[in-house]
């Protein structure tokens, strides 16, 4: 992915406060003047000054050699424009001026991440969008010795990637902590690459358990106030007996730099998809061949329940697990193996993560009658995409708009068009009624009777504003645009690359 994809933003608090990616962040050569531009100097929390008896300084001592700097590099086109005028000897002149150029010409960029040593092999762990896109990949170690790395296999749905030092060993590995004993309020140490600046440490507390921060389908997020920035991405979360409980991979920040809202991938959730990688080269999820939603209030006093759980089954793929086990439409499920299901989320982690080929029990309610089905479980892939209903000639979705620089044709999501394409009420956007089937949209599974929900985390509804958002991505000199989609009741996240 281009560099110039620096960092997914969301609104998510107040008009300026936006979810950021921590890695690829910055051009070597501009860190120090990115910094200063993004508010790095933020105030860390007061809080953070009070630690143990004794500090921090052993731990850090211990186990920052095995923390290591992700440099990247790969050949980006710059942004079409001049760059902002400024008056002579500004700091800043220099800076845009490695950011625009007059005719658009490719250039070499190097980006900063982190990642750490879990093996003495050199298996190193780190985010997917640090490596993203990159046609080299160099490891740098706290000695400032540096060694080139090659991508063993990486997860987008968790935003996680495996590299393997190419280089002699031993190299000094890292312990997996248990993210399930981790409390709220317990202390924990950050180790990262801010802003490139190399090797930095900080501490603070779990602020927050299981946070669902829309990154993706399988969010169980750890929030922390231990200072992370953009550069701290794919880093590792210590507790205080120095193992990681955390790969850091976001932070919410108006600014870019640390409020004190930073969010990491669980150990369990990591340690399970790293061992897959290095197992397999790619992670293999359980299949239900099930559609589900959130039960809502009214249903649950339908279904017998005093208060709303569980997943209602809005769709069975025909011939799936879910069909042959005997799920119906309008069925609860309540329970999926050990697994008590909550809501929605709590049943796509628990399918995702079973084996494949297992027989697992699940308690459902059906006419507010309860039963217990058996499912033998299938392997995510082909099977699980929903296929997408051709467009109906004479259904209702106004003026439409081509947007050749992705290949798709977008309409208006009306009440005719939600209906024959089976859209959840809780979606709006723009629908899709045409795929060029060249197009990277097509290849990231893009078909008619989509509906494109946000463009580059912007809400969209109307066809001629989406595609304004998708040109602006493209003036601004990005590779890619990030949409996202919904099918049917599911929704997820795709970067769609551009046309030249």
């Amino acid at each position: 992915m281009a560099a110039e994809r620096q960092a997914a933003q969301r609104e998510s608090i107040g008009a300026r406060t936006s979810l950021v990616r921590l890695g690829r962040a910055l051009s070597i050569g501009a860190a120090l003047g990115a910094a200063i531009l993004l508010g790095a100097g933020a105030p860390t929390p007061a809080m953070a000054q009070f630690g143990p008896t004794g500090g921090f300084a052993d731990l850090a001592k211990r186990l920052s050699p095995s923390v290591v700097n992700i440099s990247t590099a790969q050949t980006v086109k710059r942004p079409r424009g001049r760059a902002p005028q400024f008056p002579p000897g500004s700091p800043f002149a220099d800076l845009f001026e490695d950011f625009f150029d007059k005719d658009g010409k490719p250039r070499k960029v190097e980006s900063l991440g982190t990642g750490f040593i879990i093996d003495a092999k050199g298996i190193v762990v780190t985010n997917n969008h640090v490596i993203d896109g990159a046609e080299e990949i160099y490891v740098v170690f706290v000695d400032g010795s540096k060694a080139p790395a090659k991508l063993i296999g990486r997860d987008k749905e968790t935003d996680l990637a495996v590299l393997r030092i190419e280089g002699k060993g031993p190299y000094p590995a890292l312990l997996w902590g248990d993210s399930d004993t981790a409390r709220v309020g317990d202390w924990v140490v950050a180790i990262g690459n801010p802003f490139g600046l190399g090797g930095s440490v900080s501490a603070g507390i779990i602020s927050a358990r299981g946070r669902d921060i829309k990154a993706g389908r399988y969010d169980d997020f750890l929030q922390t106030d231990a200072a992370i920035n953009r550069g701290n991405s794919g880093g590792p979360l210590f507790n205080m007996k120095g193992k990681v409980v955390g790969v850091n991979t976001a932070i919410i920040s108006p600014s870019g730099g640390s409020i004190g809202i930073g969010f990491s991938i669980p150990s369990k959730l990591a340690k399970g998809i790293v061992e897959q990688l290095l197992k397999y080269g790619e992670v293999r999820r359980g299949w239900l061949g099930v559609r589900v939603d959130d039960l809502k209030e009214d249903a649950a006093k339908k279904a017998g329940l005093a208060k709303a759980r569980g997943a209602v089954v809005t769709r069975l793929d025909k011939d799936g697990p879910g069909t042959q086990a005997g799920l119906k439409k309008d069925d609860v499920i309540v329970r999926f193996g050990a697994t008590e299901i909550t809501n929605m989320r709590s049943l796509l982690k628990a399918v995702a993560s079973a084996e494949i080929g297992s027989t697992v029990k699940i308690d459902i309610l059906r006419d507010g009658k309860p039963m217990t089905l058996s499912a033998t479980i299938g392997k995510q892939g082909a099977k699980t995409a929903l296929k997408a209903p051709k467009r109906r000639a004479g259904v209702d979705v106004g003026k439409t708009e081509k947007i050749r620089s992705i290949g798709v044709e977008l309409g208006t999501l009306t009440a005719e068009a939600r209906a024959y394409y089976r859209v959840a009420k809780r979606f709006n956007g723009v629908i899709v009624v045409d795929v060029d089937k060249t197009s990277s949209a097509y290849e990231q599974g893009v078909r008619d009777g989509d509906v494109i929900v946000e463009v580059a985390r912007t809400a969209t509804a109307d066809p001629k504003a989406a595609r304004a958002a998708i040109e602006k991505e493209l003036d601004a000199g990005k590779e890619k645009v990030l949409l996202m989609i919904a099918r049917g009741a599911d929704v997820r996240y795709i970067a769609v690359k551009f046309k030249r």
